[in-house]
């Protein structure tokens, strides 16, 4: 089944089908989407996942959908601890320089902001219980 003009379809992953996409909300999307984990400055590798989510956040906008975006913030892992370590400065220290550059480079791609960036040191509670 080929899509109608302004339609988009997504792959379930779970019922794995293609199945048209159809907002909770009429006229509203909200998105949750990976971002950096910031140990280092973002790559071309990374960069191919945030300008995919940039496109999808535009055509929805484009066809008229408010959106609303939270991208997460992998400011905790074995390589933001190692790296902060290394430098013997405090993780949120470390991970607030990377963090700075990656607002940067995605100013500089002209990419659009979430509205909300959750950072996972600030969640740990809610991980532990879901764990």
């Amino acid at each position: 089944m080929e899509p109608k003009s302004g339609e988009i379809f997504f792959f379930n992953t779970l019922t794995r089908k293609k199945e048209k996409f159809v907002p909770l909300e009429e006229g509203k999307v909200r998105i949750y989407t990976c971002g950096p984990t910031v140990y280092d400055y973002a790559h071309i590798g990374n960069f191919r996942t945030f300008v995919f989510q940039d496109l999808l956040r535009r055509w929805l906008e484009y066809r008229g959908f408010k959106v609303i975006q939270v991208m997460n913030i992998t400011d905790v892992d074995d390589k933001t601890i190692r790296g902060a370590r290394k430098r013997n400065i405090p993780l949120r220290e470390y991970t607030d320089y990377y963090m700075r550059a990656f607002f940067e480079d995605i100013e500089a791609l002209n990419l659009e902001k979430a509205e909300y960036y959750p950072r996972a040191t600030e969640h740990i509670p809610e991980m532990v219980e879901l764990i």
